[in-house]
């Protein structure tokens, strides 16, 4: 699914807002498969942390899942969610305010892409039956999945049922037991793919996404003020000369909006920001966060109820990939120096970050060390 070289990260050994370096805990293996475990996601629920991945172990994709109850000091044995005919890829997990956990997927057996949504209401324990979300013809990829108040799910995705890449959205309003009909956000000439969504206050809901309409992919931005009943024009972030990929998104406090992507405008891909206030009606200039010789794309952002800010990322400076991290203890206005999180003889790949209520970093990747890639972790605590 994703375009190839534009993954990766690194950089040198720093202090995190006066802490040292120390804090962050040693790296944790948490698969041992045949396979390839890639495209790892994250949730944290008090101090319970899941983790949901894809691996090929059976000769296809399928979607595994594995939990810690106490903050990532143990983990719990892998589960298999998913047994398919077709390749199941690219999950994403959330937790509603019930504290039920739901992975939603896509999933080619039917021969097009559609979209799968599992939920557990006992912690992860038990998982129920899957239920298919999509029915369209085009297939719909790359799901983007986020919980608000009163058990509502908010899921936005990639979906080719016009012929070409558009954003499309739905929800439920009663912690996945029903769900709307699909909603379509785009009609552009170009791709729109990859949304990353997110809920902000009062059931506010905030989608960015990457469009080459403008004959490269540049950034946009949507919102819905009604809990996704309908939303707003849409929004063009970025305005580069280079592409401007894979865009995230997180939520704070104090009405802000905190936006991240890679940009090859300099030449090579560098990682960008940008920041959204008054619930995303207006937005400060972008801001590039790296200066690099290689590759620094592939973000995961996560702000905190203070309004600190956490990115991590991919970058291939140091020769192969590792990841790095960078964080803002001022909402956005000024950054830190970048730290360096792994030293690996291998590639390591697609890192997501979380923040528990404790404020404690959880940082998951994939990585092809042990000679082909497994999905890794490593903490930070507060």
């Amino acid at each position: 699914m994703k375009r190839t070289g534009l993954l990766i990260a690194a950089l040198g050994l720093f202090l995190f807002a006066g802490v040292a370096q120390a804090d962050w805990r040693p790296a944790k293996r948490l698969t041992w498969t045949a396979g390839y475990s890639r495209e790892p996601e994250v949730a944290v629920d008090g101090s319970w942390v899941h983790v949901v991945w894809q691996d090929d172990t059976t000769g296809q994709n399928e979607i595994y899942y594995k939990k810690s109850t106490d903050g990532g000091a143990t983990w719990s044995p892998t589960q298999r969610l998913t047994w398919t005919s077709g390749n199941s890829e690219y999950p994403a997990i959330a937790i509603d305010s019930s504290g039920y956990l739901h992975a939603v997927w896509d999933d080619a057996t039917t021969g097009s892409y559609a979209l799968y949504h599992k939920m557990s209401t006992d912690g992860g324990n038990t998982w129920q039956a899957n239920k298919r979300l999509t029915l369209n013809s085009g297939g719909s990829f790359c799901p983007s999945l986020a919980a608000g108040p009163s058990n509502r799910l908010h899921l936005a995705w990639q979906d080719y049922n016009s012929g070409n890449g558009e954003i499309y959205y739905m929800r439920s309003t009663d912690g996945g037991a029903t769900w709307t009909t699909s909603q379509r956000l785009t009609w552009n000439s170009g791709s729109s793919g990859y949304p990353s969504i997110g809920v902000g206050s009062s059931n506010n809901i905030h989608i960015i996404w990457e469009d080459d309409t403008p004959g490269n992919y540049e950034v946009y931005y949507k919102k819905s003020t009604d809990g996704g009943a309908t939303w707003a024009t849409s929004q063009r972030l970025s305005s580069t000369s280079g592409w401007s990929s894979y865009p995230v998104l997180a939520v704070g406090p104090f009405g802000n909006l905190h936006v991240v992507w890679g940009d090859g405008t300099p030449g090579n891909y560098e990682i960008y920001y940008r920041k959204g206030s008054n619930g995303g009606d207006s937005w400060a200039a972008s801001r590039r966060l790296t200066w690099t010789s290689g590759i620094s794309d592939n973000t995961s952002i996560a702000a905190d109820s203070s309004g600190n800010v956490h990115v991590v990322w991919n970058d291939n400076t140091p020769g192969n990939n590792e990841i790095s991290y960078k964080n803002s203890t001022d909402q956005g206005a000024t950054w830190a120096a970048t730290q360096r999180l792994t030293w690996n003889a291998g590639s390591s790949e697609s890192p997501r970050i979380v923040i528990d209520p404790s404020a404690n970093l959880h940082v998951v990747w994939s990585d092809s060390t042990p000679g082909k890639h497994d999905i890794y972790y490593k903490k930070f605590s507060k």
